[in-house]
């Protein structure tokens, strides 16, 4: 029983991964320990996120950094960072951009669903390069002339989506952006492990990068973490902040926030609905720094440890290929055969829909391929996995 059944609610073994439609993995008890005593007490916000920002600053090597509420929150402050600067009326018009600096330049290829959290801020994106190397018509991509060619006065920002795939490279980007006085932001959600990228991002040129802080980093899931340059990160924060307050009374963290550069102060900005609890802070901070006090190499033996455990349990399955992958993040993949009794997404229905509820990566079902993670998987989880599969499989 857990507290899940009360309301009603079925709860699941997650080999998909730690992703938020399946409120991604779990809560060390040292950070969920953190998180209650933090509930305990009141601070003033500003002042915890100033105390955020010397340990995301510390951990990252950027010169200020702060707790949003997810990756995509992030996005969306920084963007509005990037048009408004520190300017409280520009602050107060967004999403309504007019008069003001709001194009954001990126790569044809790196578009997704997240960068709805851009456009939100106002911007309009600004799209450059033809992904041949996708359409199968041809080997090239964008190239930092073409995001040079996409700057002008109107240019707030560039953005760019981090992973293994991503061309041109950030450090030619910023060379481009910075050459034109732009700055670069960054989509590094799910980017981590290795550790490592936390701060590679800055060292190749970026100005303001977002982590998500429920996936790889173990903390909390709706938080998320926007490093990068002070006066940006000033920013982005002044306009998620609570700001009910009257400027002869306002006294915000002079280590982040320097009143003496406003002329006055900024009105419940865009990133509001963004609100970051005292709790989420606590429990991103302690979760940060295990992460990175974590050695890479242990952390992916004990991934791997879990995956040699469902490789083990899923030993003399029907129908199916059993293939490990390696890397920072292993998984199990079961390729199907063909003459498998169900079509790979019809086994991931059928496994979802079960009892217990078994979800796993589809992204390559259509290939007969199912992937298996082992981030949100506990003890037991790969015998119970391996137990809803061989049935599935046998004629």
């Amino acid at each position: 029983m857990s507290i899940y059944d009360k309301y009603g609610v079925r709860t699941i073994i997650n080999a998909k991964g730690n992703v938020t439609r399946l409120s991604g993995g779990f809560l060390d008890a040292e950070v969920s320990a953190a998180m209650a005593e933090a509930a305990t007490y009141c601070v003033d916000v500003a002042e915890l996120q100033a105390g955020a920002s010397a340990v995301i600053a510390k951990l990252t090597g950027a010169e200020a950094g702060i707790v949003t509420s997810g990756a995509a929150a992030g996005l969306l402050v920084g963007t509005a960072a990037c048009i408004t600067g520190l300017d409280p009326g520009k602050m107060a018009r967004l999403p309504d951009t007019g008069g003001m600096k709001n194009e954001v330049v990126m790569v044809r290829s790196q578009r997704n669903f997240y960068d709805h959290a851009v456009r939100t801020a106002g911007a309009r994106l600004v799209e450059v390069g033809l992904p041949d190397r996708f359409a199968g018509a041809g080997v090239r991509d964008a190239e930092p002339w073409e995001i040079a060619d996409a700057i002008n006065e109107r240019t707030a920002a560039v953005f760019y989506v981090a992973g293994g795939n991503a061309r041109p490279p950030l450090a030619d980007v910023a060379r481009a952006a910075h050459s034109a006085g732009v700055p670069v932001l960054v989509d590094a959600a799910a980017q981590l492990p290795p550790a490592s990228n936390l701060r590679r991002f800055i060292q190749e040129g970026a100005d303001l990068v977002a982590f998500s802080g429920g996936k790889a980093i173990g903390g909390p899931q709706g938080s998320g973490i926007l490093a990068g340059k002070r006066d940006l990160v000033m920013s982005a924060l002044l306009q998620q902040l609570d700001l009910d307050i009257l400027w002869e009374e306002w006294a915000p963290p002079a280590s982040l926030i320097d009143k003496d550069r406003l002329r006055g102060t900024p009105q419940h900005g865009v990133g509001r609905p963004c609100k970051v609890g005292k709790e989420t802070v606590i429990g991103l901070l302690v979760a940060l720094e295990k992460f990175a006090a974590e050695n890479d190499h242990a952390r992916t033996q004990r991934l791997q440890a879990i995956i040699q455990s469902l490789q083990a349990a899923l030993t003399g399955v029907d129908h199916a290929r059993i293939v490990p992958t390696g890397g920072a993040n292993p998984k199990l993949e079961l390729h199907l055969t063909p003459d498998a009794p169900r079509t790979a997404m019809q086994l991931a229905i059928e496994l979802a829909r079960g009892n217990p509820s078994v979800h796993v990566d589809t992204s390559r079902a259509h290939a007969g391929i199912l992937s298996l993670s082992a981030w949100c998987l506990r003890d037991g989880d790969p015998e119970n996995i391996a137990a809803r599969i061989k049935p599935l499989l046998r004629y």
